[in-house]
């Protein structure tokens, strides 16, 4: 303990906690399926400007090409080789958009797919993303290379060769992922494999790694591939830093698999956030938004400097991983906007917005069948271009939440608010609540049925503000409501239960 703490105080312990943005910059955010060159160009035309700290890509690595069902988004997490080319672009254009983002400050998260390669009745050919040559059936991977010795079929003891069993940890992480072929990352050669991959990045430039089915992976592998990763490129970061870590973990509880094994490695994805908040803001299970006044660790999630947080990501907002119904998405844009409202005004844990495409949904027997239809695409499968309209929202069926006012002024908010404690918490005992960010910032949400009409200590100083949420401060005007804070602190608020967003915020950048 003593020699971490002296390592503590060179930053080395908990490098790879560290998400490595630049100074103000709080969050990050996922730009799902996007092409490098448009990502270059969001970077400087909009995330710079407006705050974001950076961007988690979809894998860049060559993946198989699935004809059927018609290039679906999960394709992207069928490993071919670890060459960087696929639908988001080739590696010139990877490495143009690094240069570009670093270039104004906004870092890019690589989503790491090193636990398989593709899945086994992938067949045999070049049908990849670079025409890499594999075969699935005899495990043969000659563009990494991999051959049958490479993996874990004969650790698994499962009937099919698949995990049957998530109460039994060594299937979990022994056996086929649905039927992905399992690497064996003890052994030292698939290591130096992975890690010569992640290098690679790293030497380009990028930030950290969303390490992809972690849960799937022994924690001791996982930190074994991390220890051979070299310190990030001293062009765009200080010297010694290290890639920022948070591993895709799945714990809700009731598995003998769970999010603090990985502590030791970097952050974890804590998806019990999204599917509680879920349940509170549809006010399901009784649950109230009185109830949030001990978010995070009291509500037994991952201590705050080890939880990457989200309302929803690419799987659940589909149905896939976690969560359930109780998962909000932009397909509910006004329980979604407050959920995301509420994360990026509290202080727990690293977060990360997402930012969707619509896909055409078919429910059948309450699931999705088109749960895995990929990216907005030409006739030749090949990933349409991010357009942007006249009123900065996007085109070609890109959701871009990121881009709603509501959800942009919240980042900023957080960037405001970094580093104030959480103060002045308010409810009513049911759904209207609020809270402030020591003497930044101020949140109010009404999530009742009726009108809010209430005084509250901001902790803010005096003037008058406008609220983020309805609208923005343009000069010195206020496109949206005003409030005003008096001299002791007070602010009136009212709020409409049938407000298209029933939320206000204020922060101190947003003064009049």
């Amino acid at each position: 303990m003593g020699i971490c703490f002296l390592l503590l105080i060179v930053g080395v312990c908990w490098a790879q906690y560290n998400p490595n943005t630049q100074a103000g910059r709080t969050s990050i955010v996922h730009l799902f399926e996007w092409r490098w060159a448009d990502i270059a160009l969001e970077c400087e035309r909009y995330l710079a400007p407006n705050g974001f700290g950076g961007v988690q890509i979809s894998p860049p690595n060559e993946n198989v090409i699935v004809a059927d069902p018609w290039h679906p988004w999960w394709e992207r997490y069928q490993p071919v080789s670890y060459k960087l080319c696929t639908r988001s672009g080739n590696e010139t254009e990877f490495r143009d958009m690094v240069t570009r983002c670093n270039s104004v400050g906004v870092h890019i998260y690589v989503d790491a797919v090193i636990n398989h390669m593709c899945g086994g009745t992938a067949g045999a050919g070049n049908h990849s993303t670079c025409g890499s040559y594999f075969n699935a059936k005899t495990e043969d991977f000659p563009a990494v290379p991999y051959s049958a010795w490479d993996f874990n079929d004969g650790k698994c003891k499962s009937e099919s060769g698949d995990i049957e069993n998530y109460h039994d940890a060594s299937q979990v992480r022994n056996c086929r992922l649905v039927n992905l072929l399992d690497l064996a990352l003890e052994k030292d050669y698939v290591r130096s494999k992975v890690a010569e991959y992640l290098n690679y990045l790293i030497d380009i430039g990028v930030a950290g790694f969303r390490i992809d089915a972690a849960k799937h992976m022994w924690p001791e592998d996982v930190k074994a591939i991390l220890d051979k990763l070299k310190d990030l490129n001293t062009k765009w970061f200080s010297a010694g830093a290290k890639p920022f870590i948070y591993q895709e973990v799945i714990d809700l509880g009731g598995e003998p698999v769970t999010g603090s094994e990985y502590f030791g490695n970097g952050r974890v994805t804590e998806f019990k956030y999204g599917e509680k908040l879920g349940t509170v803001i549809h006010k399901w299970n009784g649950e109230k938004m009185a109830y949030l006044k001990n978010w995070g660790e009291g509500w037994g999630f991952a201590p705050s400097d080890r939880a990457l947080v989200f309302v929803d990501n690419h799987d659940n907002q589909r149905g896939h991983g976690a969560g359930g119904a109780s998962i909000l998405t932009f397909w509910d844009a006004r329980l979604y906007k407050m959920a995301v409202g509420f994360m990026l005004a509290h202080p727990y844990g690293f977060t990360r917005v997402m930012s969707s495409y619509r896909w055409t949904r078919n429910f059948v027997n309450g699931k999705d069948a088109n749960d895995w239809i990929g990216p907005p695409s030409n006739s030749d499968g090949s990933t349409k271009s991010v357009t942007i309209n006249a009123d900065t929202t996007c085109g070609n069926d890109w959701v871009c939440e990121h881009r709603w006012r509501q959800i942009r002024n919240m980042v900023i908010f957080r960037n405001v608010a970094d580093g104030q404690p959480f103060s002045n918490w308010w409810d009513n005992g049911s759904n209207q609540v609020a809270f402030g960010r020591g003497n930044k910032g101020f949140i109010v949400f009404n999530n009742d049925d009726w009108y809010m009409n209430v005084d509250l200590q901001t902790g803010l100083p005096a003037g008058t503000y406008c609220d983020v949420i309805s609208g923005q401060k343009e000069g010195n005007a206020c496109t949206g409501k005003q409030v005003y804070v008096s001299g002791d602190g007070t602010a009136n608020f009212q709020i409409s239960n049938t407000d298209e967003d029933p939320f206000v915020a204020i922060h101190v950048g947003a003064m009049l």
